[in-house]
């Protein structure tokens, strides 16, 4: 029991900072498919 727990921690933790690099990683919609074909 205890090594699922570790593992669902873990897990989070992982999840959590995937999230904050592809936070920063990632253009904003804005800027992705600004060109001066599309207007948004």
């Amino acid at each position: 029991m205890k090594a699922f727990l570790l593992a669902c921690i873990a897990a989070g933790i992982v999840a959590i900072l995937a999230v904050g690099i592809l936070d920063r990683v990632q253009q904003p919609v804005e800027q992705a498919f600004a060109t001066s074909a599309v207007r948004l």
